[in-house]
């Protein structure tokens, strides 16, 4: 069964439209966006990490209905701007503000938040986290899943971990 990570997705909040200068034109465009790019990847038998911010000003009703429609089997870290209504909606299958698990043998300390160091650290562990919407420099084994550095779909393990690589090999090549 795949894995997929993402974070601070924002449904129904404007404000990353001008915060984060996400490439939508109106809040509507965005959330269907989010909803399109999560459906094109994640199967109904796949298991999503949603580490937080999943929305923000809809209405309880109008978040269990975005919920809803996602497929995937669906975990949410909670994040700041979590309320009630994504708090209580019945289609996650767990809801809390840390969790430790192994995909594609390795180890992930997951939480809404960066870390300085976790558990594992020094065994090898990765610290996965949203949040920054990636505004951090990045530091070794910790990976910024939200949107705004990964896309707007849900990644995998695999992609997160290339993506630094990736990162990594443009620098080294626009380098004197």
């Amino acid at each position: 069964m795949p894995v997929w990570f993402t974070s601070d997705t924002h449904f129904g909040d404007s404000r990353v439209l001008r915060i984060d200068k996400r490439p939508y034109p109106d809040l509507a465009a965005h959330d269907a966006a989010l909803i399109a790019a999560w459906s094109a990847v994640v199967k109904p038998e796949d298991e999503v990490w949603h580490l937080g911010d999943f929305a923000l000003g809809p209405s309880d009703t109008s978040i269990a209905e975005i919920l809803a429609y996602l497929p995937g089997t669906k975990h949410l870290i909670v994040g700041n701007n979590d309320g009630p209504g994504t708090l209580r909606a019945s289609d996650w299958t767990s809801v809390s503000h840390y969790a430790e698990l192994t995909v594609d043998d390795r180890r992930l300390v997951l939480c809404h938040y960066a870390f300085r160091t976790w558990n594992g650290i020094g065994r090898g562990a990765i610290n996965l986290h949203g949040h920054s919407h990636n505004r951090l420099k990045p530091i070794p084994r910790q990976y910024d899943v939200g949107i705004d550095a990964q896309g707007p779909a849900p990644v995998s393990l695999a992609a997160i971990l290339a993506s630094r690589r990736k990162r990594t090999a443009v620098h080294k090549s626009v380098e004197p």
